[in-house]
């Protein structure tokens, strides 16, 4: 595939609009408040008998950080005092013992720590939450266990602990090496040290490493990310995440540290994604949906190439679980057609925890058009292309017919060869790849609502 079919700046520049990720569909912002305990409880016994009742995912966030990285958009708390951890976790066990009970009929086979800053929690505070974790859900004996880490604020010896405890995955951010940028995100760290955890991890164990990169940031350059892509290249991790800064100081205080001078404009920073897929591509990566690359061997590369690629709220993975439960602050499940969010203000997370065990403030039940649509935008995401057969074998139902103003809707993206749209499939061409959040938006019924207005990013 030739790197340079993604790049017509012409093109990307006339769709460089702001747009969902759809790590789910429909997104958060159509989560509604009037969706309740009792929802929850019901769609749970309602699965609980089906086919996802076999496999459950974990997501845990840890809303902590040691200090504010301007560039984050995340639910987060900064603080020094690790005794807020320990505080965090007490309401955290509730939830687990109360989400466990409910969960009795499924077997978890994936653990994801994200943040925040995970490596906030020491090895003790782990320890105690893995076995927490097993005293209340039934594990697999193959378990997927991954955590997001920070490298400042830890010892080489971290990556042991994590390994004692359980721990099989790891996920580094890296964001950029140049010492300019770093100070600019207020982010200096050790790319020694982070080529040192590399190392230990390997040998350790650990079945998967991913790094994770940030294109467009303040002061980078062409050649300053070049000296990024090449160190991150000679660490070798098994995937890389190669991500767009989203600059949106409107709803992100922090980024108002970041001044608009500083920032590569929209050219600049085609140029950038353009330098990072080529230069991984290059160095043997598979370049896996908008902005993921792993190694051929990886599960996320056989994935793709056997069209088993999935997405959640996590990004792309290579298993799909149609079971995801949220613990913890601001953390969103994904049951079947149900999602569900926890309350994103830490003391009113612990005030709803203390009166009732649980903290959701708002979610869905998908009626049958989202399900339909969620199946297309999915399939586009992933594997850049439907089937129009499968869908409508799927829904029963006529997809051309269906979908006719979707469809006239793509005519844009079909001009401009960015799609081939036939009587048996819709499949984006590789020009089009970086614009498929552009082309599911044709998809999607919820943009037109106020809500939705000014909240997304630019997709590149």
């Amino acid at each position: 595939m030739a790197t340079l079919e993604y790049f017509d700046k012409n093109v990307l520049n006339k769709y460089n609009t702001a747009g969902p990720r759809y790590t789910s569909y429909p997104t958060a912002l159509s989560f509604q408040e009037e969706f309740t305990d009792r929802d929850f409880e019901f769609q749970i016994k309602q699965n609980a008998t089906g086919q996802s009742a076999q496999h459950l995912s974990l997501y845990l966030h840890i809303p902590f950080c040691h200090s504010l990285c301007y560039y984050c958009g995340c639910n987060k708390i900064v603080t020094r005092h690790k005794h807020k951890a320990d505080q965090y976790l007490e309401f955290l066990f509730k939830e687990i013992e109360h989400r466990g009970k409910q969960f009795a009929n499924y077997t978890v086979t994936q653990i994801h720590l994200g943040g925040g800053t995970p490596s906030f929690l020491d090895k003790s505070q782990l320890a105690r939450l893995m076995s927490t974790l097993q005293a209340n859900f039934n594990f697999n004996s193959e378990l997927e266990a991954g955590i997001e880490i920070d490298p400042r604020e830890i010892e080489l010896s971290y990556v042991d602990d994590l390994a004692d405890v359980g721990f099989n995955r790891l996920s580094i951010g890296v964001q950029d090496i140049n010492r300019e940028v770093q100070e600019k995100i207020n982010r200096v760290q050790s790319t020694e040290f982070i080529s040192q955890l590399v190392a230990r991890a390997k040998v350790v164990g650990f079945a998967s490493i991913n790094l994770d990169l940030i294109y467009g940031l303040p002061l980078q350059t062409a050649e300053t990310l070049l000296q990024t892509l090449e160190k991150v290249v000679e660490i070798d991790p098994d995937r890389i995440s190669f991500f767009s800064y989203a600059h949106m100081p409107q709803m992100f205080a922090a980024q108002r540290k970041i001044k608009d001078e500083w920032l590569p404009n929209a050219h600049a920073k085609f140029d950038l994604l353009r330098l990072g897929i080529e230069y991984l591509t290059t160095a043997g990566y598979v370049f896996i949906g908008m902005d993921h690359f792993a190694k051929p061997s990886d599960e996320l590369s056989k994935a793709l190439e056997s069209g088993h690629l999935h997405r959640n709220f996590q990004g792309y993975t290579p298993k799909q679980h149609n079971a995801l439960l949220g613990l913890g602050v601001s953390s969103i499940s994904s049951i079947e057609n149900m999602y569900a969010q926890n309350d994103k203000d830490l003391q009113s997370y612990y005030k709803s925890i203390d009166t009732k065990k649980s903290a959701l403030v708002k979610g869905l039940v998908l009626n049958r058009d989202d399900q339909i649509r969620r199946a297309v935008i999915h399939s586009l995401m992933c594997n850049f292309q439907v089937n129009k057969a499968e869908i409508s074998e799927q829904f029963d139902i006529q997809f051309d017919d269906y979908f006719e103003g979707s469809i006239s809707d793509l005519s844009g993206f079909a001009s401009d060869g960015l799609i081939d749209i036939s009587d048996t499939h819709i499949k984006i061409a590789d020009r089009g790849r970086l614009l498929v959040r552009n082309i599911c938006m044709s998809f999607d019924q919820y943009l037109t609502q106020p809500a939705h207005q000014m909240r997304y990013s630019r997709v590149i």
